[in-house]
């Protein structure tokens, strides 16, 4: 029980602390690279990897009533909230793109309780998860107040909607037909989905904007650590997670996710820090509480259903 309890704070700790510094790792990469071109080559890259890998660790494959869910998922994941995200952040700050995922736990708790019913949800998880949603609410609203470009508040819009395909996907993921191994459902989801992705790329013209001679070094190792970071670790932790603990709880990442952003955002990359982005993250710091206070009670399947080994 000790290992287990391990192996779940080690992957919390992956999507809190690693998914934390995507978001400028991101900003660095779609500098000389365009956004969706960026996703597309870092979920196919990621993917191809945890297919491999694997391959090595078992011997399932691939049925074809897998196909489908695998394509719904990785369109859900990466070509919708992911490219969304990376697209969104060629006009918001790092630290600001993080802060505006916060209401994918409203999402998925909503989600949960009217198509699965099987959360019971608290006045206090409720509280929490609205509280969270006020405060991106307040950001947005005071940061776009006073820009002229409409670039600003689309952006803004698009990364919360793709917090929306995320947490379906989420949801999702745990009733749908996929692989009981989790790095191979992992690799696929993101085969297909980078492969979406770059279709999309191609279709909307990126390519003829890309010349590889001008790709910088920050670029490509943000590119690099996207790939190996964010998507080989973290998102073989977060698939891990999806079949060992609540998906409410898993989406706390989205909480603690800002704070680290803000911080290595200012940091590294000298974003401003605004009174309206602090007010935000305090507020979010307080909602992290609330939801995490949120447990689930009398659920209708059993800890060992719905487990990938």
């Amino acid at each position: 029980m000790k290992q287990q309890n391990l192996k779940i704070l080690s992957a919390f700790g992956a999507i809190y602390i690693i998914w934390g510094s995507t978001y400028l790792a991101t900003r660095y990469a779609i500098e000389t690279i365009p956004p969706l071109m960026m996703i597309g080559i870092r979920s196919l890259t990621a993917g191809i990897i945890l297919y491999v890998l694997s391959r090595f660790n078992n011997k399932e494959k691939i049925k074809v009533e897998n196909i489908f869910p695998l394509i719904t998922l990785g369109a859900m994941f990466f070509l919708i909230g992911h490219g969304l995200l990376a697209w969104a952040q060629q006009y918001v700050p790092s630290g600001m793109a993080a802060v505006l995922v916060t209401p994918e736990p409203l999402w998925i708790m909503g989600i949960e309780w009217f198509f699965l019913k099987d959360i019971r949800i608290k006045l206090r998880g409720i509280l929490g998860l609205f509280l969270g949603f006020g405060g991106v609410v307040y950001l947005v609203a005071s940061t776009t107040s006073n820009t002229t470009s409409n670039n600003d508040f689309l952006g803004s819009a698009l990364i919360v909607l793709g917090t929306f395909s995320w947490g379906g996907g989420a949801i999702y993921s745990r009733i749908a037909n996929v692989p009981k191994s989790p790095m191979l459902s992992s690799g696929m989801e993101l085969i297909f989905g980078g492969t979406l992705v770059l279709i999309t790329s191609f279709i909307i013209g990126e390519p003829s904007q890309f010349h590889l001679s001008q790709v910088n070094s920050k670029s490509f190792f943000g590119l690099l650590y996207l790939i190996i970071f964010g998507s080989v670790i973290a998102f073989s932790a977060y698939i891990w997670l999806l079949g060992h603990t609540s998906v409410t709880r898993i989406s706390t990442h989205t909480y603690v996710n800002p704070v680290i952003a803000v911080f290595l955002g200012w940091l590294i990359a000298n974003e401003q820090i605004t009174t309206a982005l602090l007010i935000a993250t305090a507020i979010i710091i307080i909602s992290v509480y609330l939801v995490l206070y949120e447990q689930y009670r009398d659920r209708k399947i059993k800890p060992s259903e719905g487990v990938r080994d």
